[in-house]
């Protein structure tokens, strides 16, 4: 991915701090999230939550690992990406203005998200076309592709990118109709334990009230938003992220934040452990139930605390990247892109393996990742692709 997509998508091939420093941890963390995505997708084809292009639902109790593995995943990693994009929104936008910036924007997330929707989704899809047309049969009605492709339309995985040109043209108006925000997000100052208390809480609290209207499980026909239960988190993390580059709080965390951070997310998961265990599902979903506060509590605790944990264990460990680490950062957002195909090609082509759910999803993960990596070196070798991913 170029240097201009990684500040303004999901966290650069070539981030660049403050003063022109590069962020080489960055970059490999949004390898590793990115490495999360085509593994969640793999848990979720074999898991009892199907809502991916191919799945096989599990009937063993191995299944229940894949589930808990996506909870965790779902309660972090698209709000992590969605910080990341804020942190290097700012310097771009002043670098280029605002309509140049949203140029960019439409070029570098437009262009994949319709390359998805044009190109990439009617090789994944296909799947679900049967049952679709079985629906229309009921009424006595046909389907050609040309409908089923209408009626089941959405951007998949690429709903991020969707948000994400939406909080850029947020982004750009306040900039431009409220010159005084930039005064007022600027200053500088570490980042204090009660303030990221506070901001938990009222993430708790936000989104305990948004599931009350939008509980778990709620869909969104055309935009396609999977998880639109979490949109408090995302445009809070956004904003976050925005608020970290202005007041430099990614450099002034210390190890003992980092330590706390990792602790404060395993001690809220294990007091979590009991409610789901006893819950019922649906008391988890929202819907103003006392499960669903703590459920947001736990999440907005573990969220914040694996964030924290792992910007700073990364800035101290891993900033630095060799020649294999500038591969991966550099197709990433390919990697986000194509891994569709790659997972609905492996999943068909292992439908004949008759194995615990956790052990399929093991096979398909340890092929997936070389694979993703392999289809997104040939795509960006593709005229003019490289431009874009």
């Amino acid at each position: 991915m170029s240097q201009d997509v990684t500040r303004g998508a999901s966290g650069a091939a070539a981030g660049v701090g403050p003063r022109g420093a590069r962020l080489q941890y960055v970059d490999n963390i949004r390898v590793v999230l990115t490495v999360l995505v085509v593994l969640h997708h793999s848990a979720v084809t074999y898991s009892h939550i199907p809502v991916w292009f191919y799945t096989e639902r599990a009937h063993d109790a191995s299944g229940w690992l894949l589930d808990g593995l996506i909870v965790l995943d779902q309660a972090f990693f698209m709000g992590f990406f969605f910080l990341i994009a804020g942190y290097f929104t700012p310097p771009s936008y002043e670098r280029k203005g605002p309509r140049s910036f949203m140029r960019d924007r439409w070029k570098r997330l437009g262009i994949p998200l319709l390359a998805f929707l044009l190109l990439v989704r009617p090789l994944v899809n296909f799947g679900s076309m049967g049952e679709v047309r079985e629906r229309f049969a009921e009424h006595g009605a046909g389907m050609p592709y040309w409908l089923f492709y209408l009626v089941t339309w959405d951007p998949g995985p690429m709903w991020f990118v969707e948000v994400l040109l939406a909080f850029s043209l947020v982004y750009v108006g306040v900039r431009r109709f409220r010159p005084e925000a930039r005064r007022r997000l600027g200053g500088s100052g570490p980042l204090r334990g009660r303030s990221v208390v506070a901001f938990g809480a009222g993430l708790a609290v936000v989104t305990y009230g948004w599931r009350i209207v939008v509980p778990d499980g709620t869909y969104v026909p055309v935009l396609g938003l999977p998880s639109p239960n979490y949109l408090p988190q995302y445009v809070s993390f956004f904003v976050l992220g925005v608020l970290a580059r202005r007041r430099g709080w990614a450099s002034s965390l210390s190890r003992r934040a980092g330590r706390t951070g990792f602790a404060v997310a395993v001690a809220a998961t294990l007091a979590y452990a009991p409610v789901v265990i006893l819950s019922p599902s649906r008391a988890l979903e929202g819907r103003g139930t006392w499960q669903s506060l703590v459920t947001v509590a736990w999440e907005s605790a573990f969220a914040i605390g694996v964030v924290i944990g792992t910007a700073v264990l990364f800035r101290e460990r891993f900033n630095r990247r060799g020649k294999r680490g500038e591969f991966l950062s550099r197709h990433a957002f390919a990697v986000y892109l194509m891994h569709p195909v790659v997972l609905v090609g492996l999943g068909y082509g292992f439908r004949w393996l008759h194995a615990p759910a956790v052990v399929k999803f093991g096979v398909m993960g340890v092929l997936a990742l070389p694979v993703c990596w392999g289809v997104a070196w040939v795509v960006r070798r593709l005229p003019r692709a490289d431009r874009v991913l």
